[in-house]
């Protein structure tokens, strides 16, 4: 299958890795001259140039730029596309992207690859990288059912685990389990600068270990991508943030009030509630 990629950082890059390993022919489109010639060079794409009319012969195109990219890339897509061409994304944010390419493109799936490393850019890209990773489909109403299988079967050749939702269901969920994380850590990382005494923030910069780098790793990632992610998902964030917040409340409640024993029942639950949302990890 002819396959083209517009966007070759590490989402789009290990995409075509894995896909060139498969078997398929990989176009790729990038703004930058050395990214197409980097990936020739490590085999993820056949070919790459900066000009979109040179994946006019796809049958499928994958969009991996960023989520304010998106809608501008297609827009200038469509007039090299043939009819039968399926475009798919990679973007966090379901809903606005499909609410405003559907009507442009009727034959786009969206999607969404939950992989991803705290490094960027081509030379982060390798195989397998979605390998026992979720991989969700967002598909519209009016999209194509083979459209969407055939985005599906892509998605389960890079041994990913395909789940089906609308895209505000999808963007409900990650609102949980992925932008908030990335405020709440973050936040965590601000509340330990504000402490007063240099001497003290000094300190407990060398005392950090394992603990505080597991809990503050993805509020310090790519600043760019999580202003993109609260931005296109504000409504679904600032509601898991605002029940976050109450639940921060009430722990606070419990220690000021040395109610430990309701404390320590509270961290039980939270343990035991732990691995339920691993499973992706861990299967």
């Amino acid at each position: 299958m002819r396959i083209g990629i517009v966007g070759l950082g590490l989402i789009g890059g290990s995409v075509g890795l894995d896909l060139r390993q498969l078997g398929h022919q990989v176009l790729g489109v990038s703004r930058q001259m050395q990214t197409c010639q980097a990936a020739i060079a490590c085999g993820a794409v056949d070919q790459a140039s900066r000009d979109l009319s040179s994946l006019a012969a796809a049958e499928l195109i994958m969009i991996c730029t960023p989520l304010d990219a998106i809608l501008p890339t297609v827009k200038q897509l469509i007039p090299h596309l043939k009819p039968a061409t399926i475009l798919t994304d990679v973007g966090s944010v379901k809903a606005p992207v499909v609410e405003a390419i559907t009507p442009l493109w009727p034959n786009f799936v969206g999607g969404h690859p939950m992989a991803g490393m705290t490094e960027a850019g081509i030379a982060a890209a390798h195989l397998g990288l979605f390998a026992g990773r979720p991989y969700v489909l967002t598909p519209g109403e009016t999209t194509p059912v083979q459209s969407v299988e055939r985005v599906a079967q892509i998605a389960r050749s890079l041994s990913a685990q395909i789940y089906q939702c609308s895209p505000a269901d999808h963007d409900r969920a990650v609102a949980w389990v992925s932008h908030l994380p990335v405020i709440a850590s973050a936040s965590l990382i601000a509340a330990c600068l504000s402490e007063p005494d240099p001497a003290v923030l000094e300190l407990a910069q060398h005392l950090a270990s394992s603990g505080f780098r597991d809990t503050s790793r993805v509020g310090g990632g790519n600043t760019y991508l999580g202003r993109m992610m609260a931005q296109y998902n504000r409504d679904e964030l600032l509601r898991s943030l605002q029940f976050y917040r109450s639940t921060l409340d009430k722990l606070i409640t419990e220690i000021e009030q040395e109610n430990w024993t309701e404390l320590e029942q509270h961290l039980q639950q939270t343990r035991q509630a732990r691995p339920q949302f691993l499973q992706a990890v861990d299967d």
